[in-house]
């Protein structure tokens, strides 16, 4: 897993799993704390993510909620689409341009 990026927008990409979570987590929490305005997630180049993972995304929407700021995630994998469909987060974070649940490949 890597993040790189600013205060304002970060491109995550590998693995965000069991193994990377903590490292992520300071990451994003640092990014959250140091800035203003949207925290822009880039995930295009995220390869998988597991529930860990998942857990780090939502606690950095909490602390920018509580920061008074917004996380956006941005190019989000189509599989992980589908998770964040599945598990209704679609409906808590703040998606760049939506998930076309319609649209969505089923497996």
């Amino acid at each position: 897993m890597y993040i790189k990026g600013d205060h304002a927008g970060l491109v995550v990409g590998g693995r965000l799993d069991v193994r990377s979570a903590a490292d992520a987590r300071t990451v994003l929490h640092s990014a959250v704390d140091d800035g203003v305005g949207d925290l822009v997630l880039d995930l295009s180049d995220l390869d998988s993510w597991d529930a860990t993972g998942l857990g780090v995304i939502m606690g950095a929407h909490r602390r920018a909620g509580r920061c008074g700021r917004r996380l956006v995630l941005r190019d989000v994998p189509p599989q992980m689409q589908r998770l964040l469909v599945a598990t209704r987060l679609h409906r808590i974070l703040a998606i760049e341009g939506g998930i076309g649940v319609d649209t969505l490949p089923r497996v």
